[in-house]
Formats: C-alpha cells, sequence, structure tokens
C-alpha cells in the first residue's frame, strides 16, 4: 500500500472529528485512509476474570472501526479506506503507525469556551515522538476546515479558502517544514501565510537616540531575510499565494495572533535524543493550546 492518512480513534467525538478531517485531507492527497484502534493489553490476572468479556471488546471495536470506515466513505466518497485493530501502549502503537504513514491524525478534546485544546498523555506522548507529521483536531472542527462555509457537508470547491498559517523559526528554516506546508496550501488552493517573530533590540527602545531608526532598520532586515528564504518556495509552488508576516513579538503570541481565521496552522518540533525527547517546543505548545483550527506538528533535525 502507499503512504497513507492515519487516524487514531476511539469512541469519543474528539476522534469523529478527526476522522473526517483526515479522510477530507485524503481525498485532497489521493491518498488511503487508514483507521486505527488501539486496545491496551488486558493484565493476565484481569484476563482471566470470568466477568471481563475480551471477545465481547474485539467485537466492539471492529463495529467502531467499521462504523467509522462506513462515514469515511459516506461523507468522502471515492475515497480507499482500510482498518487496523492494534493491542499495546496506544501511543507507542501510534507512533508506529506513524512511522509508515503520511501523518498521523488525533481528536483532541476543546478548551470549554476557550481556544486551543485538551491534550491527552496520548496525544502528547505521539507528537512528542513521532518522527512524522502530527496533526491535533478538535471535536468541534469539521472536514478540513478549508473553506469558509454554513453547511455541515463537505466543503465546496468554489468556496474561498481560508489560509494555511506557517510558524518559520528563522534560525532554523527546515525544509521539511517548509515543504508540508506548501503542500498543504496546494492541495487545498489556499494561500500560505507564513508568520516569523522577531524580538524588539533592546537598544531600539525610545528613550535611546537612534532607537526608533534602529528598530525600523531591524524589522526591514527581518522582512527581508524571510523573503530571501521563502524565494525559491515561491519558484516551486508558484500557484501558491504566500503571505509574509514578519512581526516583533514572542513567537507564540504573534503566531496565535496570526492564526485566528486558519484552516491549518503548520508548526515544527526538532526531533530530539536523550533527556529531552518528550520535549515539544514552546511555540507547539502554545499554538495547541490557544489556536482553534487543527494545528500539525511537523519534526525535523
Amino acid at each position: 500500500m502507499s503512504r497513507t492518512i492515519t487516524v487514531g480513534i476511539d469512541d469519543s467525538p474528539a476522534s469523529r472529528a478527526a476522522a473526517d478531517w483526515a479522510a477530507s485531507e485524503a481525498r485532497l492527497r489521493g491518498l488511503p485512509l487508514k483507521i486505527v484502534h488501539v486496545q491496551e493489553p488486558t493484565p493476565r490476572r484481569l484476563a482471566q476474570t470470568p466477568l471481563l468479556d475480551l471477545e465481547g471488546y474485539q467485537r466492539w471495536a471492529g463495529r467502531l472501526t467499521g462504523d467509522f470506515a462506513q462515514d469515511a466513505l459516506v461523507r468522502h466518497p471515492g475515497i480507499e479506506v482500510v482498518t487496523e485493530q492494534l493491542t499495546g501502549n496506544v501511543a507507542e502503537e501510534l507512533c508506529e503507525a506513524a512511522g509508515s504513514a503520511e501523518m498521523i491524525v488525533l481528536g483532541s478534546r476543546g478548551l470549554s469556551g476557550l481556544r486551543g485544546f485538551m491534550v491527552g498523555s496520548v496525544s502528547q506522548g505521539v507528537v512528542a515522538r513521532a518522527e512524522h507529521p502530527v496533526v491535533l483536531v478538535r471535536a468541534e472542527e469539521q472536514a478540513a476546515g478549508a473553506q469558509r462555509t454554513d453547511t455541515g457537508g463537505p466543503p465546496s470547491t468554489e468556496t474561498p479558502s481560508r489560509p494555511v498559517v506557517l510558524g518559520l523559526d528563522m534560525e532554523h528554516p527546515d525544509d521539511t517544514l517548509l515543504g508540508f506546508a506548501f503542500d498543504a496550501a496546494a492541495f487545498r488552493k489556499a494561500a500560505l501565510r507564513v508568520v516569523h517573530a522577531w524580538p524588539d533590540p533592546a537598544t531600539s527602545h525610545h528613550r535611546f537616540p537612534g532607537g526608533v531608526g534602529l528598530h525600523g532598520t531591524f524589522e526591514t532586515g527581518q522582512a527581508a531575510l524571510l523573503s530571501k528564504v521563502l524565494r525559491p518556495w515561491r519558484r516551486k509552488f508558484p500557484d501558491v499565494e504566500v503571505v509574509e508576516a514578519s512581526r516583533c513579538g514572542s513567537p507564540q503570541q504573534v503566531l496565535v495572533d496570526s492564526a485566528g481565521d486558519a484552516c491549518l496552522v503548520v508548526v515544527g518540533r526538532r526531533i530530539r535524543t536523550g533527556a529531552f525527547t518528550g520535549h515539544i517546543g514552546h511555540v507547539a505548545h502554545s499554538a495547541l493550546h490557544h489556536i482553534a483550527a487543527p494545528v500539525a506538528i511537523v519534526a525535523h533535525n
């Protein structure tokens, strides 16, 4: 099988939103959709308890994946759908599944009355360890979220697309991250808004002579640097409208402020080894907790 859009599911509303988003992404990219449910292994003593109906649970899991597959085929006709039931540590099994996928999609509960996600231990573990893109989708998200539409059905290709927003670290402008973001925008026929934050130089405060001019010079230089990084990608993706947003401020706040109308937000996570393998980075952490749109975490070196 070719690479897949893989979604990890349980019986929650967030998983249904994630599966619908993943099915729409599979249709956009012309890839199969793989629906995966992972069962935690049952301790030996508990497995021998007469009241525990393991066969009944397995039948339920089979019906669950089958129902998700049927929903995907109804809402997104023409896609190829496969299902898989696994047993093991949920985060570890999903990380393993992510290794053979184009991306892995997970659902996450939204914060009541607020933007952002409740990121559980499974999602946190997968985001921090998977070396392929991981997309988190809120329970309230509709399919793909790419088009502005007032209906609950599949997005119309004739309606304007909301932008893909990329948070870019200019110290590490990784090609994997840039390629994912440009691809996402191209598949959606959406604009790509590239957001770069830079700190205000300490000597540019107005109380210093020439501070205003120094600030302006630094601002111009940062904008020029962003344009230089994006120039070869503009040539590679000539049909993608690119909006460059170089802003003064903290990377976390600038990204959150720039992502209010996004259909997808893309941020990077550096692959780490050793004691800090579970760290996802401040910007990615902030994006997950304060942005309502689906968030793609792209691991890179």
